[in-house]
């Protein structure tokens, strides 16, 4: 009888606990859903059969983050795809499984002025221009006020994880690849790579800010490391906003990746600025390109990442992804992957009513070393004009219209691309 009792009175004060610490916890809600239908035309020339595409598409993101307190909190991130009429849970019947995703899951907590993220999360380096993705690791972020320093640890790849063999012949595949539009670590290679980066950032005063950033990664069991250093400005005022940033990437290749007959030199630099003032915005980007592909040295960026790479820089419609993001509109350019081009852009916002915006936006591009389209080497990408018209049907529900059309350069094509199509999107 005892021991009934005993056990009895357990399970009280075990359902009592586990009712106090339930109650304790915040539970917070959210999301993102979005339907598209658009069309690309002409996209990857020379490509034939491949480069006119129709679709429609949905995607679901659901967050949920269980809030303990101010300083403590577990966020999840999940997201599942869906083309309509494919056979993974767009045709007659749904029930699609393999388009299931874990974008983020991890802990932030605050201890003191120190704030802590540790699990899958996202991070932004350089804008993206150097890493714009979610990533397995952890950031540290020390706020001093006006001045505040985040450093970040990132896995990239992880040999006994992967379990996949390495040698010279395919190391151009699995992990370093020294053509210029294709370049930076990937996963699957043998050893770590992990990625560290340190971003402190200071409010110089109300209206300007400078976030500088020092990044290191390398391939642990090859003699192959790369380093970058650059900067962010930001300024905003009451009449006009402007922004800068500027990017170095150095570092040592392993011959034995490369395939060289030396280790190959990392030399290359990015610049870009934008400003907005009024109805009136613009922009402009220079990735320096590899000018001789045949030595081992390297005068393109290398990007950092896993299959498809952590850097992410969306600009135009069709050359730099932009909304309908299925494919990049020409093979000579990396779409968000800001290497070997220069781009300038000048638009216009226009707000006619409450509700409706109307943005206008022209682009200029070209390669910076010539690249190889279709048995020439070519480096004219051509201008493309992008239209985009926004209402907000309700507070949380919009809709876009947008067609965008390239007047195709030498490198792009020797058509014109086109692309256009419209999108229903909610937050809440």
């Amino acid at each position: 009888m005892k021991k009934i009792i005993a056990s009895a009175v357990g399970i009280v004060l075990v359902g009592g606990v586990a009712v106090t610490t339930a109650s304790a916890v915040e539970s917070q809600f959210g999301g993102y859903w979005r339907t598209r239908s658009y069309f690309e035309h002409n996209f990857n020339q020379p490509t034939e059969g491949v480069n006119t595409v129709n679709a429609t598409d949905t995607r679901t993101r659901l967050y949920y983050t269980a809030k303990f307190s101010d300083d403590f909190k577990f966020v999840n991130k999940f997201e599942f795809n869906t083309t309509w009429g494919d056979s993974n849970g767009g045709d007659v019947g749904a029930d699609g499984k393999g388009n299931w995703r874990i974008k983020n899951s991890y802990v932030d907590f605050k201890l003191g002025n120190v704030n802590t993220t540790v699990g899958i999360q996202a991070a932004t380096i350089s804008r993206g221009f150097l890493f714009g993705d979610d990533f397995s690791g952890a950031i540290v972020t020390a706020d001093f006020g006006s001045f505040t320093l985040p450093v970040l640890y990132g896995m990239v790849s992880q040999e006994d994880a992967n379990t996949l063999g390495w040698d010279g012949s395919t190391a151009k595949n699995m992990g370093f690849s020294t053509n210029s539009m294709n370049q930076g670590f990937t996963s699957g290679t043998s050893g770590d790579i992990y990625l560290l980066s340190a971003m402190p950032k200071f409010d110089i005063n109300e209206n300007i800010s400078l976030n500088p950033q020092v990044t290191y990664a390398n391939i642990t069991s090859q003699d192959t490391y790369i380093w970058y250093v650059g900067t962010d400005v930001d300024a905003k005022f009451d009449a006009f906003s402007a922004w800068g940033t500027m990017l170095h990437n150095g570092g040592k290749v392993d011959k034995d990746i490369t395939g060289g007959s030396k280790d190959a030199d990392i030399s290359a630099w990015l610049f870009a600025a934008g400003a907005e003032a009024g109805i009136v915005h613009g922009q402009g980007f220079y990735a320096t390109g590899d000018d001789d592909a045949t030595d081992n040295d390297v005068d393109s960026l290398v990007l950092i990442g896993g299959d498809g790479y952590g850097a992410s820089y969306y600009w135009s419609e069709i050359l730099g992804l932009g909304t309908f993001d299925n494919q990049v509109g020409s093979n000579a350019t990396m779409g968000d992957k800001i290497s070997n081009i220069w781009a300038v852009n000048l638009g216009v916002t226009l707000k006619p009513m409450d509700k409706l915006t109307l943005d206008f936006d022209a682009w200029y591009a070209e390669n910076v070393e010539q690249v190889l389209v279709d048995g020439k080497m070519e480096d004219k990408l051509g201008t493309e004009l992008d239209a985009k018209l926004s209402y907000q049907i309700m507070d949380n529900l919009k809709a876009d219209f947008i067609y965008a059309y390239l007047f195709a350069g030498d490198a792009a094509g020797d058509k014109d691309i086109q692309e256009g199509g419209v999108q229903l999107s909610l937050s809440f």
